[in-house]
């Protein structure tokens, strides 16, 4: 069972009381920030074998999660969510990890290079797994995001470095600190990641698989470096906000002066 991990939404809107229905599916809302499709008679604690059972997990933070599902299915599946998000990024990207069950395996997991294997695989294993994908490729997105914003800082101090002159405006810079802000409230806030998922938080071998994936996919790494980025803007803003204010500041001076001696 191979499972894509496609970002492409923007934060979606609450479907907590929604339900969709394509192929024998349901949209069933299972907790504030995962939804999950499985076919009808699927018990939550139900093993899955076969591999024609198709799963999807949707997070409102903007991932989702397509458990076996043919690539000339994606679309649609996709498009079904779209109707319910608020709207589309610009790109989309893809990645994939494969899921092995292997009932005569004698450890619960094993992992490999690109994979997972487990003794079963059942609705909790799937919410489990499909958690640390979404966050993994959400994260991805918040990490482009700074690496933009350190772009800019990085063409204001060559430009400063050329010139000797900064010549931004307040509105800019503000607009700059509100991106860097939200970026980092959105990774904290919505992708809840360093929030153990209530299934692990019960079940110490679904504990074991997302102790493993966050290992995996160096989730606890990748935030320090983006926490690292964000420092240095953090650190540029406040560098420019002093000039920009010595710069007020000496504008009042100037127009004091002028009026005194009038």
């Amino acid at each position: 069972m191979r499972c894509s991990r496609p970002l492409c939404l923007k934060n979606g809107q609450d479907g907590t009381n929604s339900r969709v229905g394509f192929t024998e599916q349901t949209l069933t809302n299972l907790n504030s920030r995962l939804q999950a499709t499985y076919p009808p008679g699927r018990g939550l604690g139900a093993n899955i074998s076969g591999s024609d059972c198709c799963y999807m997990v949707v997070f409102q933070y903007g991932s989702i999660v397509l458990f076996n599902v043919h690539e000339h299915d994606v679309d649609g599946y996709l498009k079904i969510v779209e109707k319910h998000a608020s709207g589309l990024l610009p790109e989309m990207r893809k990645d994939e990890y494969e899921v092995r069950e292997k009932p005569t395996l004698n450890t619960w997991m094993q992992g490999g290079l690109d994979y997972i294997m487990l003794q079963y695989l059942n609705i909790d294993g799937i919410r489990t797994i499909g958690s640390v994908l979404g966050q993994s490729i959400a994260l991805d997105y918040y990490v482009r995001q700074v690496d933009g914003i350190v772009a800019e800082f990085t063409d204001i101090n060559r430009g400063m470095e050329k010139t000797g002159t900064f010549t931004m405006e307040r509105k800019k810079l503000f607009q700059l600190v509100g991106k860097a802000n939200s970026n980092l409230a959105d990774v904290i806030l919505k992708l809840g990641l360093f929030e153990r998922s209530d299934i692990a938080w019960k079940d110490a071998k679904y504990a074991q698989i997302w102790e493993y994936l966050r290992d995996e996919f160096e989730l606890t790494q990748r935030f320090a470096s983006l926490d690292f980025k964000l420092k240095f803007v953090e650190h540029n803003i406040r560098f420019l906000q002093e000039i920009l204010q010595n710069r007020k500041s000496d504008f009042s001076g100037m127009a004091h002066y002028h009026i005194d001696w009038c």
